[in-house]
């Protein structure tokens, strides 16, 4: 686990490497942005929902919650869920996390 000090760029790569190992491939093979949709523009299910859910707490500890920010959405919400959202949100827990350790 790394320390909640991750730079925005280091946990879009994080992520990107997370969702390039739910979809089995080499990472590079599928180019993803920020604005990439999980489900449209990436092809998730909501069980690799789970996935990626269960591989951001090994890697950022259990302040970074994916099931419990999920479940105070909308489900239009979660299937239009950006990468960038998703980096956006781990970010802001792990700064909150920083926070609440001063």
């Amino acid at each position: 686990m790394i320390p909640p000090k991750a730079s925005d760029t280091a946990v879009f790569d994080d992520i990107c490497t997370i969702v390039w190992r739910v979809l089995d491939v080499e990472p590079g093979d599928i180019e993803i942005t920020p604005d990439d949709s999980l489900t449209d523009d990436l092809g998730l299910e909501s069980i690799d929902l789970v996935t990626i859910g269960a591989m951001l707490i090994e890697r950022y500890g259990e302040q970074v919650n994916l099931a419990a920010h999920l479940a105070e959405m909308d489900i239009d919400d979660v299937i239009a869920l950006r990468i960038g959202e998703l980096a956006d949100f781990v970010t802001a827990r792990l700064a909150d996390e920083q926070l609440a350790e001063r």
